[in-house]
């Protein structure tokens, strides 16, 4: 079968999806090890049996809903490939803001930064790559999470990232940062959106929080101020609809400055605090 075929094939089986095309464009690219420029350009190529036999093991689980993250591996988040696996959350370009933001609060001079809830590392490793004179550490509490971190960190050359297995803040007593970064559960149990779309399949514990989402933010805005520098930073990725209970806990725990920017499509996303001067 050519590719040109194969295609029009798999859109139509993929119909119904966000994005059939792109989809299936990305599937056909991981079994063949092509471009999409080369797709495009040599589209009257022949698939081989194996490929095919690939492709429609692929195009199956796709149709099913498994994100093509998983059935790939791999996720780009800020032009870093990453490596992902159904033990983390897939990396969203929406969380790019909370990277953009961190970085506009980072001293000019060399510092510390904490990333809570690592997973892959996505956000830890954005930070990381942009500024190499920073010791940048990512905690989680899954071990998978923090062995997949570490892989990441070391397929990119990013030496100046850490990773270590922790409950939040659990393991590190006495340690101090600049700026704190977390992109926590926050998903109400009862939310209709868990049973739809790729969060069906991503692991729960990083989705859905008490409280009607707000209990893991509860949490680390109680212990944040601990761990931060005076005038340090708390940057919080959220709900769309949850800025105002997120700033009002952030103003609870005396955190100043406190202010929310949006995501990419207009909806408020990230909500952050600035620790008093002592």
């Amino acid at each position: 079968m050519q590719i040109r075929a194969w295609l029009r094939e798999a859109i139509i089986r993929l119909a119904g999806g966000d994005s059939p095309k792109r989809d299936a464009e990305i599937l056909l690219g991981w079994v063949t090890g092509k471009s999409r420029s080369w797709l495009i350009a040599f589209d009257d190529s022949e698939l081989d049996a194996d490929q095919l036999a690939r492709l429609d093991a692929l195009l199956a689980r796709r149709a099913a809903g498994e994100p093509v993250a998983y059935l790939i591996g791999e996720r780009e988040f800020w032009s870093l490939p990453l490596r992902v696996s159904p033990h983390t959350l897939i990396p969203r370009p929406d969380s790019e803001v909370l990277v953009e933001q961190a970085l506009a609060r980072l001293p000019q001079s060399a510092c510390a930064v904490l990333d809570l809830g690592t997973g892959t590392g996505a956000i830890a490793l954005a930070i990381a790559s942009e500024r190499p004179d920073c010791q940048v550490t990512g905690v989680d509490r899954i071990a998978d999470a923090v062995e997949l971190a570490r892989y990441n960190a070391t397929k990119l050359s990013l030496n100046n990232a850490r990773f270590l297995q922790s409950n939040w803040f659990s393991a590190l007593t006495g340690q101090q940062f600049a700026i704190i970064v977390s992109n926590p559960p926050y998903i109400d149990a009862e939310d209709g959106h868990l049973s739809q779309g790729d969060v069906r399949f991503e692991p729960a514990s990083a989705l859905v929080a008490g409280d009607r989402g707000l209990a893991d933010i509860k949490l680390i805005a109680a212990a944040a101020g601990q761990h931060l520098h005076p005038e340090g930073w708390l940057l919080l990725e959220h709900g769309w609809q949850q800025a105002e209970e997120v700033r009002q806990i952030l103003r609870d725990n005396n955190f100043t400055a406190v202010e929310t920017c949006q995501d990419y499509g207009g909806n408020d996303r990230v909500t952050f605090g600035q620790k008093l001067a002592e």
